[in-house]
């Protein structure tokens, strides 16, 4: 892949939807673990389930982003 396809991949509408994906997928996570702590120490809870999430939700975003590449991949495959 060039240097100029790799430049037009990344554009700020892209960016905006990775940001809503990652985030949502964060607060969907950060609920469902919040009750799998094994604390009754709220802060505890808040901290384990968010870093749990956090690590999860960097896992999500490297996904998506093979997946945009894998895709842009594929139609200019087509194209030619």
């Amino acid at each position: 892949m060039s240097s100029s396809a790799a430049q037009k991949s990344v554009s700020a509408v892209s960016l905006v939807v990775d940001a809503v994906l990652v985030l949502g997928f964060f607060a969907i996570l950060f609920s469902l673990l919040k009750s799998h702590v094994p604390s009754n120490d709220p802060s505890m809870v808040v901290l384990w389930a968010g870093l749990a999430a956090a690590c999860m939700s960097a896992v999500f975003w490297l996904a998506v982003q093979m997946f945009r590449v894998v895709l842009k991949v594929q139609q200019a495959d087509r194209r030619k």
